[in-house]
Formats: structure tokens, sequence, C-alpha cells
């Protein structure tokens, strides 16, 4: 699961796809309705808010409105509550790992969108921070630490 701090208009089409796939299964996993994936690092930052499926309704959004721009269909109806005010906070050495990670699958799959990737933003609901990459990222981290 890998939910994107980076802004969706700079996802190239498989990420935010699966992006969209996978922020409905976090929804499903925050409204209590699954037995896998309960613990997942990835969910760590939404369980801080206040509500937590109202955090991923509003991230979902996002990646909806970023599908709408390119003339893709996702289903709005599968977000369960409306999108909310919900802030999270991103550090700069988590965007900066991210955007590295995004683009060095970007440019295996897809090169032409790859020459886009020239500068990260995060995701409409982050407020960028400086600071280290996150705790609860296991992406690029050595086994063990």
């Amino acid at each position: 699961m890998r939910l994107w701090s980076i802004h969706p208009d700079l996802l190239d089409r498989a990420a935010l796809v699966a992006g969209w796939r996978e922020g409905l299964l976090a929804q499903k996993v925050l409204r209590g309705l699954t037995t896998g994936y309960r613990n997942h690092p990835q969910l760590e930052r939404f369980r801080t808010l206040e509500d937590p499926v109202t955090g991923i309704a509003t991230w979902l959004a996002a990646l909806a409105d970023a599908a709408d721009a390119r003339g893709y269909r996702f289903d709005r109806t599968r977000i369960t509550v409306p999108a909310g005010a919900e802030r999270l906070t991103l550090t700069e050495d988590q965007l900066d790992l991210e955007w590295a990670h995004l683009r060095a699958k970007v440019y295996a799959r897809d090169p032409a969108w790859a020459e886009r990737l020239t500068a990260p933003r995060p995701h409409p609901m982050f407020d960028l921070v400086p600071g280290p990459v996150a705790s609860w990222e296991r992406a690029g981290r050595p086994l063990g630490s």
C-alpha cells in the first residue's frame, strides 16, 4: 500500500490508479471493515487525525479531482464520507524520499511522463515542514531499522 504524499497531479496513470485502489482499501481498514492491513504503517498518520475516515476521504477526493482533470472516471460514490478540512504535516525528507521512489518507478514504466517530474509538490491536504523521513516509512530503509 502506497498512499502518496505527492500531489496527485504529478502521479503517472499507474500510480494514480493504484493510489485510488489502495486509498479505498485504506478507507475500509480505517472503518474497521477488514481483518488484514489493520496495522499497515501507511495508515499511522491518518490515525493521528480526530476523524481518520474523513482524513482518508479528503486524500481520496484529491485523487478523484486529478483523475477528473485527465478524463478518467473514478467512482466518487465509493468515498463513504464527504471530504473535510483535515490537514497533516509532511516533512521535507519524507517528500524527497517519496519523490525519488516515484521517479524511479515512472522512469521505468513511462519515460514520457517522467519528463514532467521536475519538482515535487505535496498532496493538497499536507503542510510541508522541515524534518526527517517519517517513522512509519518503510521504503528505502535498511531492514531492521
